[in-house]
C-alpha cells in the first residue's frame, strides 16, 4: 500500500492526513456516529462500546483524512492506493454539510485521482444507506453482497 495524499479541491475543500492519534480517532468516530449512526440505528441498537471497537479496528488498518471546507473540518474519508486498485471508504460528512453537493464533489475528485493512476476503486456500504445511489451514478458496479453490505468497484479508466 502507498499512503497517497489528496490534492485540494478548489476553491474550498482540502484533505488533511490524520495521524493515528486519540484526537484523530475521536473526530473520525464522531463523524461516523453522526453520519452513519442513523442508518445503523434503523436496524440495530447503537452499542457505543461495540461501535468504538469496530471503528478503532478500521482506524488502525486504514489511512484517514479529514475533509475541510474553508479550513473547517466537515467530515472524513479513507483513501489508500494499492498496486492494482484504490480503496475508498469511511466517507462521512457531518449532518450540516450533507445534501449540499459536497459528497458528489468529493466522490468525483476521488474518481479523478484514481483515473490519474489508472486504478479501479473499491468500496462498500450498508445496503440500506442511500449513499449507494451516489456510487451507482458514478459508474460503480456491485461485485458482491452480504446480508448487510454491498461491495462495489469502479473499473480503471
Amino acid at each position: 500500500m502507498i499512503v497517497a495524499s489528496l490534492p485540494a479541491l478548489e476553491p474550498d475543500l482540502s484533505f488533511v492526513y490524520l495521524p493515528h492519534s486519540e484526537q484523530a480517532f475521536e473526530f473520525t468516530f464522531a463523524a461516523k456516529k453522526e453520519a452513519l449512526g442513523p442508518h445503523i440505528r434503523s436496524r440495530w441498537a447503537w452499542e457505543e462500546n461495540y461501535q468504538r471497537d469496530v471503528h478503532r479496528a478500521r482506524f488502525s488498518e486504514k489511512v484517514f483524512f479529514s475533509i475541510l471546507q474553508d479550513g473547517v473540518p466537515i467530515g472524513t474519508l479513507s483513501w489508500m492506493i494499492f498496486a492494482d486498485h484504490a480503496r475508498f471508504g469511511e466517507f462521512y460528512l457531518l449532518n450540516a454539510y450533507q445534501q449540499k453537493g459536497i459528497g458528489t464533489r468529493v466522490l468525483k475528485h476521488i474518481v479523478e485521482q484514481a483515473d490519474r493512476h489508472r486504478l479501479g476503486i473499491r468500496l462498500e456500504y450498508l445496503k440500506w444507506n442511500p449513499v449507494g445511489r451516489l456510487y451507482l451514478r458514478h459508474d460503480f458496479r456491485p461485485t458482491q453482497e452480504t446480508e448487510n453490505h454491498v461491495f462495489l468497484e469502479r473499473a480503471a479508466r
